[in-house]
């Protein structure tokens, strides 16, 4: 009867209001960052409620609550990431605006997850097919909606009060496996979408608090491990529960407007203090660039290109002239990823002790070309986002370092970058309890940290991502898993960055299958040809690292039968090759999925993080205890920091080493060129035609396609789609075989 009284174009509009295709993510929602309007419910309870005291007691109770929660998570997740912290239990304003996160965990994730609460704040509150209802739970895990890549899996729970949304609580874990083509989540030889595993928009999956089951076997149906996904469900719903129960405390004791009060004004008095802040810092830009050195399936330069520029009370990241998207490659970020990633450098290195929240993002602006490598079209893949991700992260802290460093108060210790790459095992198969799994090893976070003004890097910390993140207990891990390291969580000497403090060293690892069917590794990780991370102020970069494998061993039996033989550093092993008959190989540190074979060899070393200064200006010192803690080798000691010392008592010749570093100061000058002069032999028009370059060369807005040929402006570029390098491989023997048969 009502559409017999509506006009005809109401009736229209009813129509197309109803018949939306597709609920794809808003690009009004997508695009800001910034804070939302206060709302009529948030300026009445703003008026009722402002007296410092007792917000700030309303903010620690909700502070404790998330680190509880945080805490259960830990200890009740199926999930490795959860039992080492990749995760996070987060708060959020009832527009959905990221207010409050846990201490422990990955800053990123809160940040991101408060685009999908926007979502089902414009599209399912209202909706009579959906919903929004007290006890009502919504997940996701598709990165275009708000994940840095699907293996990350996120839930939402509405609090209620007096019938009203007044606010949203949520937790992200890395679940990990989530059916792609590959083992484990994050697949590096997803060409599309399709490939990336299933992708979830925010969707309700619990009503009255308890999980609908009918999508639950779907989403276990769509996994290798069942377990975890019906368990971690559980366990994150069980999280937002207990928040909701403290806020509900809290609530009883002061009052909803209290609560709501505090939710808005710890958004609004961060972005006081961040622009605040900002002011103190000099006027100007700061450049620097990064590259991407392996799409995953082959080698490729992918410029990552950073302005950053301070003027007044904000700072704008302007990524203009990175390279442009890899249509079929899954190393594609989102600028969503960068822009989360990017405030927790802030959150977490530069003020840690401002609360953790969105607001630090409102006084910052992004400026990026579309659709580009860290702001790729819709259907382009990025399970791989870290690979281009992490390098934009490494451009941005170089260059606040340096603003940081400028000011001339300093409130913050400012370092050179954490070496920013995952070196870790992927893994999937069968384990030996009969069950599949497929998951990333927790040792992606022992990275190397960048080396202070006034003092080394620490060794494996932490990943810069998770600062209170964990490597796991090895034990607890073989408990559960088919493979062993059989070289664990040693420092690998000469593994880190020179200067006059040095990074902190990464870790080796080798690993093997043990007591298992079908279990294999891949890796997923740049740097085989370039530095991922760099030094500050004449410091060194980190090394480039590489796979290594030993093939056709069964290291168990050579244990069993010969274990003097073994070799307890990948050096050794590689240098000394005390295997008979066995095959030794390195390569980048991209392997695709690898079934291997029980007591095969499968090593990497995590990487170091940035050094600082000159290092002709360490202390020798410093040398001789690095040397007695075998961190170093004679030969970097003498070559490297030209230190001379005794090498029985490792005791210093001071004289001696002032004369040879001043002579190498001397052979620095000798061995100079003026700038003029540098740039006529390096300086060129356009990049070598033999190199597969991406990004601009020098003018910010020519971007060059692989080749010197193709070039032009973003809106004039091909797309950009790499060849299988299988097909490549086999075209080529096939003309090999041509020209063979041609030659009689």
């Amino acid at each position: 009867m009502d559409d017999i009284v509506k006009s005809p174009n109401e009736r229209i509009e009813k129509f197309l209001n109803e018949s939306n295709l597709f609920y794809g993510p808003v690009p009004e929602i997508m695009d800001y960052h910034g804070l939302a309007e206060r709302s009529e419910m948030e300026d009445a309870a703003m008026t009722a409620e402002n007296d410092p005291a007792r917000l700030s007691i309303i903010r620690d109770r909700m502070q404790s609550a998330l680190d509880e929660a945080f805490d259960m998570l830990a200890n009740i997740s199926v999930a490795p990431g959860a039992k080492w912290g990749d995760m996070v239990t987060s708060l959020y304003t009832a527009s959905g605006d990221l207010t409050l996160a846990s201490t422990g965990g990955v800053v990123i994730f809160s940040n991101l997850v408060q685009y999908s609460t926007k979502f089902i704040n414009k599209y399912w509150v209202n909706d009579p097919t959906v919903g929004v209802n007290e006890g009502d739970a919504f997940m996701h895990n598709d990165a275009r909606y708000g994940t840095p890549h699907n293996a990350d899996q996120a839930m939402h729970v509405p609090l209620f009060h007096d019938g009203k949304i007044i606010a949203w609580i949520g937790n992200i874990i890395h679940e990990g496996e989530c059916g792609a083509k590959e083992p484990g989540g994050i697949p590096g030889t997803a060409e599309t979408i399709w490939d990336e595993g299933f992708k979830m928009s925010p969707t309700k999956v619990a009503e009255n608090y308890t999980l609908k089951r009918d999508l639950v076997t779907f989403l276990q149906n769509s996994s290798r491990e069942p377990r975890l996904q019906y368990g971690d469900m559980k366990s994150k719903l069980t999280a937002c529960r207990r928040v909701e129960e403290r806020l509900k405390q809290t609530i009883e004791e002061f009052g909803a407007d209290a609560v709501i009060a505090a939710l808005r004004f710890n958004l609004e008095n961060t972005l006081r203090e961040t622009r605040e802040r900002l002011k103190e810092w000099p006027d100007g830009e700061i450049r620097h660039v990064n590259f991407a050195d392996h799409t995953l399936r082959e080698n490729a330069m992918m410029k990552i290109n950073l302005n950053l520029i301070k003027k007044g009370d904000t700072l704008t990241f302007d990524f203009r002239g990175s390279s442009p998207e890899i249509t079929n490659r899954s190393n594609n970020s989102l600028a969503i990823t960068v822009k989360g990633m990017l405030s927790q450098l802030f959150l977490t290195y530069v003020w840690p002790d401002m609360p953790r929240n969105q607001a630090v993002l409102s006084a910052f602006d992004f400026i990026f070309d579309e659709p580009s490598i860290l702001k790729p079209a819709f259907g382009t893949p990025n399970a791989q986002s870290m690979q281009t991700l992490f390098h934009a992260w490494t451009a941005g802290a170089q260059c606040v370092a340096k603003y940081v460093f400028s000011c001339p108060e300093k409130y913050t210790r400012f370092n050179a970058s954490h070496y920013t790459m995952i070196n870790t095992f992927q893994f999937g198969g069968m384990t030996q309890h009969g069950e599949m799994a497929g998951n990333i090893a927790a040792d992606i976070n022992g990275m190397g940290g960048g080396a202070r003004a006034d003092g080394d890097g620490e060794h494996s910390p932490a990943p810069f991502f998770a600062t209170m993140a964990d490597i796991g207990e090895q034990e607890l891990i073989e408990e559960e898993l088919p493979f062993m390291q059989i070289i664990s969580r040693k420092i690998m000497r000469d593994n880190h960055s020179f200067g006059k403090y040095r990074g902190g060293q990464g870790y080796q690892m080798a690993v093997a299958v043990h007591n298992s069917p079908a279990f294999g590794f891949m890796a997923t990780a740049q740097g085989s040809k370039t530095c991922n991370t760099h030094g500050l102020f004449g410091g060194y970069a980190c090394p480039s690292y590489v796979l290594c494998r030993i093939n056709g061993i069964d290291v168990f039996e050579e244990f069993k039968n010969a274990p003097d033989k073994f070799k307890y550093t990948i050096e050794e092993l590689m240098n000394e090759q005390p295997f008979e008959n066995a095959e030794y190989s390195s390569g980048p540190l991209a392997l695709k999925f690898d079934l291997a074979k029980r007591g095969e060899l499968y090593m990497m070393t995590q990487g170091t993080g940035g050094s600082y200064g000159d290092l002709l200006e360490r202390d020798p010192q410093l040398v001789a205890k690095d040397l007695e803690e075998d961190l170093i080798s004679h030969d970097s000691a003498e070559r490297m920091y030209k230190v001379v010392y005794d090498k029985d008592t490792l005791i210093v010749d001071e004289e001696a080493t002032r004369k040879a570093r001043d002579e190498e100061r001397q052979a620095r000058i000798k061995r100079s060129i003026p700038f003029d002069k540098f740039c006529e032999q390096w300086v060129t028009d356009a990049p070598p035609a033999h190199l597969p370059y991406y990004g601009c060369w020098d003018d910010p807005e020519i971007l060059y396609c692989g080749s010197p040929d193709v070039k032009g402006k973003m809106h004039e570029l091909p797309m950009v789609i790499m060849p299988d390098p299988l097909q490549v491989e086999v075209d080529k023997l096939k003309a090999e075989l041509a020209g063979m048969k041609k030659a009689g």
